[in-house]
């Protein structure tokens, strides 16, 4: 008989529908879901504000991403390793020991690891919880416990007490020596021609000759360590290569003289025999335990318990963007809040490169802001969305502030701008700007020209007195004459100031005309229509732009696989930026001792009314 499928619910944000893991058994059941529906099938284990330590055992495979099978994966172990798998949604910070599963071999080293764990702690109790930290710190006391037994075994074979390690330090030391030199020996005494070939020559020495000699040089280590002959007895005193003279000595002190006695000499059976009694203790530092080394039982304890705590907001940010939409904490992708421009927003993402990051994030139809984060020597780059306000004054340069997610502070300098349309008011007001922006612009290079005209005037009148105080002087000819008023230029001049004035008053004239023209109360309804004429073709390509904001590329430009159209409609937009705004109930002193005088309105607009109605006088 089929099992009864998942009642999934689902809720509506970002413009899709998303799954809603809330309970374990909804969590055990995302194997069933349509992957179709997740929203993520892919996501960095870095850049994120995630515990990289959970991620790690998620990334199976450590290639640098969690993918759906891998997260799959991890539910089943957990679901398999708990034999109260309600745990899960609980939102404990790590396993209860009652709660792990021992049926099996794997079941019951985890147990054990824990058991023993909580009796370290002075705890025992099926309910007491294994924190994540306490877990992670299991695999630190096992290597603990490893290490004073191999301690405490290494009394059996230390022969020289507390001496013995620096025995064995100076065997090691010329092992490989006195090997090569026995085997030298065995062979001398073999066939005798060998020993005079397997000695130094007499060239080895000669090319020793013209050099500066030290004892350790490397062209005098390399020779035999003594002279080789068949009789195989290393001198421990005298005749011993200068290279070795010193760790010879250390051998003999330390090894030869306590376990043979004194001597001068030391044979190959001898030799045979030092090294068989230090045996046990090469064995037994062979056998050091690896501080890195996983006790059994204990990697999987520190897994099931990160599993325990991290599952499911993992989940909710990957299958779902519950974090993210419902505004009940923050998504793993949120690194931080910029401060800037009077301004907080919350939606800031690490990057890498902010010039690839842009190609592709340009088409979340999201104004960004890429900043460099410095915070002593540690860099960082990030891309904050402004979705409220205006853009008027976000230019390359300017410097913030950025919050990360654990509250440090970083200096943050804009270094680059992907602009769009941040909001209707923006976009209301900006076809005014840009001409207040152009006339201003022109009416400065009108004033430009004028100075400079003006100046080069000045300096050709001065140029010109000077030259005809020179002209002047006896013997000199005369300046040549100015030449006479041009009065029909200058009226040319009048003319055509006079048809441009008359242009632009019967322009006017017409505007006016047209205004007196309505009624008292069409008069308003004219005004807004024009300005909505003016200001509508650019609010209505703001609001489409708007409406199909969506946070996909910006992610997937980070290495998400973003599964879903993950809009960012306006109000939830407005939501991510806050504007500066004055504290509820506090006081405001509108007094400025520095304000600009204000101009004499109400005496303009008495003007304004009488000339307004001389004008509908004579006009009607």
């Amino acid at each position: 008989m089929n099992a009864t499928p998942t009642r999934w619910r689902f809720f509506r944000a970002g413009g899709f529908d998303q799954v809603r893991l809330d309970t374990a058994a909804e969590l055990l059941a995302i194997s069933e879901l349509d992957q179709k529906l997740w929203v993520a099938l892919s996501c960095p284990v870095k850049g994120i504000e995630f515990d990289a330590r959970t991620l790690s055992f998620v990334d199976s495979d450590a290639d640098g991403h969690v993918r759906a099978p891998e997260l799959l994966n991890a539910v089943s172990w957990a679901s398999a390793r708990l034999s109260d798998p309600e745990v899960l949604s609980a939102r404990l910070a790590g396993v209860p020991l009652g709660a792990i599963r021992d049926d099996d071999d794997e079941g019951r080293s985890i147990a054990a690891a824990a058991r023993t764990l909580v009796a370290e702690l002075g705890r025992g109790a099926d309910d007491d919880v294994i924190s994540v930290e306490e877990a992670s710190k299991a695999q630190a006391s096992h290597a603990a416990r490893a290490l004073a037994a191999w301690e405490a075994s290494g009394s059996k074979v230390r022969l020289l007490g507390d001496a013995t390690e620096a025995a064995y330090v100076s065997l090691l030391a010329v092992t490989g020596k006195i090997e090569d030199y026995f085997v030298r020996c065995r062979l001398a005494a073999f066939d005798g021609r060998a020993g005079e070939a397997l000695n130094a020559s007499e060239d080895a020495f000669k090319a020793l000759a013209p050099t500066a000699l030290q004892a350790d040089a490397e062209a005098i280590a390399t020779l035999p360590l003594a002279r080789v002959t068949a009789a195989m007895a290393l001198p421990l005193v005298a005749g011993i290569n200068p290279a070795w003279a010193s760790r010879i000595a250390t051998l003999r002190d330390a090894i030869v003289t306590p376990l043979l006695g004194a001597r001068d000499a030391l044979s190959e059976a001898d030799w045979q025999s030092l090294k068989d009694w230090l045996a046990p203790y090469a064995a037994w530092v062979a056998a050091k335990p690896d501080p890195g080394a996983e006790g059994e039982g204990v990697r999987e304890l520190e897994k099931l318990a990160r599993y325990v705590r991290d599952l499911m907001p993992l989940a909710n940010n990957f299958v779902a963007f519950k974090d993210f939409y419902t505004r009940q904490g923050k998504a793993t992708f949120q690194v931080g809040t910029l401060y800037l421009d009077g301004r907080s927003c919350e939606l800031c993402v690490v990057v890498n490169d902010s010039a690839k990051h842009a190609a592709l994030a340009t088409l979340a139809r999201i104004c960004l802001i890429y900043c460099e984060c410095v915070r002593g020597a540690e860099k960082m780059t990030i891309a904050a969305a402004f979705t409220a306000g205006d853009s008027d004054q976000l230019m390359i340069g300017r410097n913030g502030v950025f919050y990360d997610r654990r509250g440090n502070d970083w200096d943050a300098t804009i270094v680059k701008i992907v602009d769009h349309p941040i909001s209707l008011r923006q976009a209301f007001w900006s076809p005014y700007k840009r001409l207040a922006r152009m006339v201003a612009e022109q009416l400065q290079k009108i004033a430009a020209s004028k100075a400079k005209e003006a100046e080069d005037k000045l300096v050709v009148g001065a140029m010109q007195a000077g030259t005809k105080v020179a002209t002047a002087a006896p013997g000199k000819p005369a300046a040549p004459a100015q030449p006479p008023f041009d009065v029909g230029k200058f009226a040319g001049i009048f003319a055509a100031i006079g048809l441009a004035v008359g242009a632009i008053g019967t322009a006017l004239a017409s505007v006016l005309t047209g205004m007196l023209a309505l009624k008292w109360w069409q008069m308003p309804l004219a005004v807004v229509g024009l300005m909505l004429l003016v200001s509508g073709p650019a609010v209505i390509l703001a609001w489409f732009k708007l409406r199909s904001r969506n946070l996909g590329p910006i992610l997937d430009a980070n290495g998400w696989a973003i599964n879903a159209r993950a809009c960012i409609n306006i109000p939830f937009g407005t939501s991510l930026t806050q504007l500066a705004q004055l504290p509820a109930n506090s006081e405001r002193t509108l007094a400025d001792p520095y304000a600009q005088k204000e101009a004499p309105w109400r005496l303009y607009l008495v003007i304004a009314a009488i000339v307004f109605g001389a004008l509908v006088w004579f006009f009607r």
